[in-house]
């Protein structure tokens, strides 16, 4: 994927996919990384088929957060715009499939999203492609 563009391969629809990204008993393959006011659910999946390999995510704003849907549209926007600007820091060739949910109980303000967006995306990263310790000790 080019340019700051969201494309259609890049969101997570298959019911399947959300299925097994939620599912309990796959815990070793299934990870969560809490920075709020929003939580990630991720995984690889190097099963997927298609030769599609660029991360794939969802965004979910529960009702039960926030109870207007104009609100609701609000964060998933505000969401979805910082996951497009930075979506280049996560590695473009790795099948990695990511529901970001929502878990604040107020309105929060579009940097704090961005804020949430890279700390998720440099712990994923640290995660998928560990680097030595003296490569972190340079870029920190």
């Amino acid at each position: 994927m080019t340019g700051y563009r969201l494309y259609k391969k890049e969101k997570l629809c298959s019911m399947t996919a959300i299925q097994q990204l939620f599912s309990p008993g796959n815990s070793e393959e299934n990870s969560s990384i809490m920075a709020y006011p929003w939580r990630c659910v991720w995984r690889v999946n190097n099963k997927r088929t298609g030769g599609i390999n660029c991360p794939k995510f969802l965004i979910s704003v529960p009702k039960k957060r926030r109870r207007h849907a104009v609100d609701r549209v609000k964060m998933r926007r505000r969401m979805r715009e910082a996951y497009r600007l930075h979506k280049h820091l996560l590695p473009a060739d790795v099948p990695v499939e990511m529901a970001l949910i929502y878990v604040a109980d107020k309105e929060t303000p579009y940097t704090d999203c961005c804020k949430s967006v890279l700390r998720i995306f440099y712990r994923i990263n640290a995660r998928i492609t560990p680097k030595s310790t003296e490569h972190r000790h340079e870029t920190i």
